[in-house]
């Protein structure tokens, strides 16, 4: 599944971050790949301090760009804890 795929448009258009509210769009390819990199090499945590695996094929970051939150299997994963910091 491609990152341009992975997530409905239907249901881009009504995610909010559920922290801030905010409007949620899906990242571009290179930030998917860098985070992908850095979570392959054990260093890359989510909000509540647990490593993240590499196995998303997507995120969604929010309108501010502080944080993500990712898409595993064309599900977003909408949990605050769950979020990355960017």
């Amino acid at each position: 599944m491609s990152t341009a795929t992975a997530v409905d448009p239907g249901l881009l258009a009504i995610l909010r971050c559920p922290e801030s509210l905010q409007p949620l769009r899906l990242a571009d390819d290179s930030l998917v790949q860098r985070l992908r990199q850095q979570a392959r090499q054990a260093d890359l945590a989510n909000i509540s301090g647990s490593r993240v695996a590499a196995d998303f094929e997507a995120l969604l970051v929010r309108e501010d760009g502080k944080r993500a939150y990712l898409v595993r299997d064309g599900i977003p994963v909408m949990l605050i804890d769950e979020a990355v910091a960017l």
